[in-house]
């Protein structure tokens, strides 16, 4: 079952004791901490990331799994909703985008997935290796939903870590289109507008922030 599933069963329940209509987008918040991943050739291989939900989806998203008596899920309780996660953010290409010049780079399949869960928070990791690896001495990486159903922040500190990179690359973090009164008008906004050629459809796209990667 994936994100929207999730949440929109968790928005169904709710219904039933809250009057009045569901808060506007988003509705999820995920905080992203990556990896770029290379070869020892200097290659590009993939990426690999580490996303931690909002404690509200996270408590809605583990219920059910099985009954307990203390806080702690293991890896093994969790496997059968990571799997089910990952399936499901196919459909949206993991909302990952790795370009190099204009191109975007396709992904294989995700590998090395599960969930883990501390302090009231699930953390979904998990590796997109690309279909083929390529040597750039420029790539930019954006993570994003274009909808603005989930929203996808960068964590305060080390967004992106290189692994196996060459060395003298460096990081660079773009500022966003979007600011806090664009965050706080999209949040007020009805949740009509974000519908198929509503005013909001990509509202998703004034807030990626882009993290850029060169190498010498």
């Amino acid at each position: 079952m994936g994100m929207r599933a999730l949440l929109g069963l968790w928005l169904a329940a709710a219904m039933m004791f809250v009057s009045g209509p569901a808060s506007a987008h988003p509705h999820v918040w995920v905080t992203v901490t990556s990896e770029l991943l290379y070869a020892e050739d200097g290659s590009i291989t993939g990426v690999r990331h580490a996303w931690t939900f909002d404690d509200m989806f996270s408590a809605n998203a583990v219920q059910g799994l099985r009954e307990r008596s203390t806080a702690a899920y293991t890896r093994e309780d969790l496997t059968p909703l990571a799997q089910a996660e990952v399936e499901s953010l196919k459909d949206n290409t993991y909302f990952t985008s790795l370009r190099v010049a204009a191109e975007r780079l396709p992904f294989a399949e995700p590998v090395d997935y599960f969930f883990d869960y501390k302090d009231d928070h699930l953390t979904l990791h998990f590796t997109l290796p690309l279909k083929t690896p390529v040597k750039a001495k420029a790539i930019r990486l954006a993570i994003y939903d274009r909808s603005f159903f989930i929203d996808f922040r960068l964590a305060k500190e080390h967004p992106l870590k290189l692994v196996g990179a060459p060395a003298g690359c460096e990081i660079w973090l773009s500022r966003s289109m979007g600011n806090d009164r664009d965050r706080k008008l999209v949040q007020e906004a009805s949740e009509d507008s974000f519908k198929d050629g509503g005013a909001n459809v990509a509202a998703g796209l004034l807030f990626i922030v882009p993290i850029s990667v060169e190498c010498p």
